[in-house]
C-alpha cells in the first residue's frame, strides 16, 4: 500500500466528487463545484491538500487564509468564505481557516484525517500564521437534541458521547471556543450548529504592517508639474516625497497619473504619440528605481501611471511597488477620447484586487472611476481601499473624478484615495494645464466624517496629504450601518460580474 500526501489539483476534481459523496451520503447534493476547486487551487495551492492510497483519492482538506480580526468569533460559513467566492482569502492574513475535510469511509481506519491535520499544522507554522480556526460540524447532535449545544460539547469532551467530527478534532488538540448558530444552514444533522475550534501556533511571531493593525496611513502626493533638467532631477523629487512619507510612517504613497510627463519636454518636436512612445522607453528604469525606494523607505508606492509601449500599442500603466520588493501592475481600462485622439492608447483587460501587507486594495486610473461597475467588482473581491491616480486639465474634469470617487466610497463601503497633478507645464504638447486636489473619501455614516471626506489638500498647490483610515470601521459599517449597501443589493434582479 502506498500513501501520498500532496497538493490537490483541479485534475483531481472527478475523483473528489466521488469521494465527497461517499464521505457525506446524507448531504450528497452538496458537492464542491469545479469552479470553486479551480479558484481555490489557483489562489492558495498550498492550502488544498489531498491524500491518495495506491493512486486513489482518499481524503481532502481545503483551506484559505483570512484576516481573522475582520470576522471575529461570531460568523457563519458564508461570512468566512465570502458567500462561497473565497474573496476573503488574503495571502497576508493571520489565520489558516479550514473550510473542508473529508475522508473516504473505505480508508478511515488508516487515520488519514490526522495526516491532513498534521499537514495543516505544518503549513500554519511554515507560513507563520497565528492559528488554525474552523467551524466544526457536530453530526451526531441530532441524536441528542434534548441537550443544549453547550452540554453536548461538554459530554463529547468528557467522552460520554462520541461525535465523529468533534471527538476527532478534540483529539488533535483543537480547543472549542464557542458555539456558532446557523453556521451552515444545510447541515440538518448538526441542527445548523457548529463548534468554533482553534489550534494555536506556538512558533508564531507577530509580523508588522499587517491588517492585524487596522489603522492604515495613506500618503498622497499632489505633484507640481515642472521641467526637469534630466531624469536624475526627476528621481530626486520623487525620492523627496517618498522620504517624507517614510518619515511619517505611511503605509502607502500615491503619485498621480502620468506624473512623469515633464520628461516629455525633449521630445516636443515629435507628434504627441511619438513623444509618448519615447517617454515609454524610460518606464522600466523609472519603475525599478521607485521599487528600490519602496524597499529603502519601507513604504508601498503606487507610482501614479506611466506609458508602456508593447507590440506597437501604447498603454497607460500604474505600478504597485510593494515594500517587500514585489511588483504588480494595472493597465487603465477605460481610455478617454483625448488619450485615443492624441496618443492612440489602448485599454487593458485585467480587473483584480491586490494583496498587500495592509490588506486587499484596488487600483484604477482616472476615467476608470467614472464607471461604477469596475470598483464594484473589486469590492466583491474584498477591496477595502481604492487608489485613483488621475490627471485632469480643468476643474470640470476634476469634479467628475472627485464626485465619482466619493460615490464609489459610499456604494462599495470602502475608502477611496485620489491624487493628481497641479500647475502648468508650458512647452509640452497636450500637457499644458492641470487642476487637482488630493482627497480621501469615506462611506457616509456615523463612524465617519459628516461630509464623508477624511481629508483633502489645498487645490492647485504642491503638497502632501497624510491620512489615517481605520479598516475596522468598514467591518462595523458592513454589519451594523444605517444602510448596508453591499448586503442589500437585489442580486435576484441584477449582478455585476466578470466575463
Amino acid at each position: 500500500m502506498q500513501i501520498e500526501t500532496r497538493p490537490l489539483t483541479v485534475q483531481d476534481y472527478d475523483e473528489l466528487v466521488v469521494t465527497m459523496k461517499r464521505a457525506y451520503p446524507q448531504m450528497s447534493e452538496y458537492v464542491w463545484s469545479k469552479k470553486s476547486i479551480e479558484k481555490l487551487t489557483r489562489i492558495f495551492p498550498k492550502g488544498q491538500i489531498c491524500i491518495t492510497v495506491d493512486g486513489k483519492l482518499a481524503a481532502v482538506a481545503l483551506s484559505i487564509i483570512v484576516n481573522y480580526d475582520e470576522f471575529g468569533d461570531d460568523h457563519t460559513y458564508s461570512d468566512i468564505t465570502g458567500n462561497y467566492t473565497f474573496n476573503t482569502h488574503l495571502s497576508t492574513g493571520n489565520v489558516l481557516y479550514g473550510i473542508e475535510v473529508f475522508v473516504d469511509p473505505e480508508f478511515r481506519e488508516l487515520r488519514l484525517g490526522r495526516r491532513l491535520y498534521d499537514a495543516r499544522k505544518e503549513l500554519c507554522e511554515l507560513l507563520n500564521l497565528r492559528s488554525i480556526v474552523l467551524g466544526g460540524r457536530i453530526p451526531n447532535y441530532h441524536k441528542h437534541s434534548d441537550l443544549s449545544p453547550r452540554e453536548y460539547i461538554r459530554r463529547v469532551r468528557d467522552k460520554e458521547i462520541y461525535d465523529p467530527v468533534l471527538s476527532f478534532q478534540l483529539s488533535n488538540n483543537f480547543l472549542p471556543i464557542r458555539v456558532l448558530k446557523k453556521y451552515l444552514p444545510e447541515d440538518e444533522s448538526s441542527k445548523e450548529n457548529a463548534v468554533l475550534l482553534q489550534w494555536n501556533n506556538i512558533y508564531y511571531s507577530k509580523k508588522p504592517n499587517t491588517m492585524q493593525d487596522s489603522i492604515i496611513r495613506l500618503g498622497l502626493v499632489q505633484w507640481q508639474m515642472r521641467h526637469f533638467k534630466d531624469v536624475n532631477a526627476f528621481y530626486e523629487q520623487v525620492e523627496f516625497f517618498v522620504n517624507v512619507m517614510g518619515d511619517y510612517k505611511s503605509d502607502f504613497v500615491l503619485f498621480p497619473e502620468l506624473f512623469n510627463t515633464p520628461l516629455l519636454a525633449p521630445f516636443n518636436k515629435l507628434s504627441e504619440r511619438d513623444s509618448m512612445i519615447e517617454l515609454a522607453k524610460l518606464t522600466e528604469e523609472i519603475k525599478m528605481k521607485i521599487s528600490d525606494l519602496a524597499i529603502s523607505y519601507n513604504v508601498n508606492i503606487i507610482s501614479g501611471s506611466m506609458p508602456v509601449f508593447e507590440n506597437n500599442d501604447l498603454y497607460n500603466v500604474s505600478y504597485l511597488l510593494h515594500r517587500d520588493g514585489r511588483v504588480d501592475e494595472y493597465r487603465k481600462i477605460h481610455i478617454t477620447p483625448n488619450e485615443k485622439k492624441y496618443y492612440g492608447m489602448k485599454g487593458g483587460n485585467e480587473i483584480r484586487v491586490f494583496d498587500t501587507d495592509c490588506g486587499k486594495i484596488g487600483l484604477v486610473i482616472c476615467y476608470d472611476v467614472e464607471f461604477p461597475e469596475l470598483p464594484r467588482i473589486l469590492a466583491d473581491q474584498g477591496m477595502k481601499i481604492l487608489f485613483v491616480p488621475y490627471l485632469t486639465d480643468t476643474q470640470n474634469a476634476y469634479m467628475r473624478v472627485r464626485h465619482c470617487a466619493a460615490a464609489r466610497a459610499i456604494e462599495n463601503e470602502c475608502y477611496v484615495a485620489i491624487a493628481g497633478c497641479v500647475g502648468n507645464l508650458p512647452g509640452v504638447n497636450n500637457m499644458d494645464i492641470q487642476f487637482g486636489q488630493a482627497a480621501v473619501f469615506t462611506p457616509s455614516d456615523f463612524a465617519f466624517p459628516s461630509n464623508a471626506v477624511k481629508g483633502e489638500a489645498t487645490p492647485n498647490t504642491e503638497m502632501t496629504l497624510i491620512v489615517d483610515v481605520d479598516l475596522n470601521l468598514l467591518k462595523d459599517l458592513h454589519h451594523h450601518g444605517s444602510v448596508q449597501v453591499m448586503k442589500d443589493r437585489r442580486k435576484d434582479l441584477y449582478e455585476t460580474y466578470l466575463k
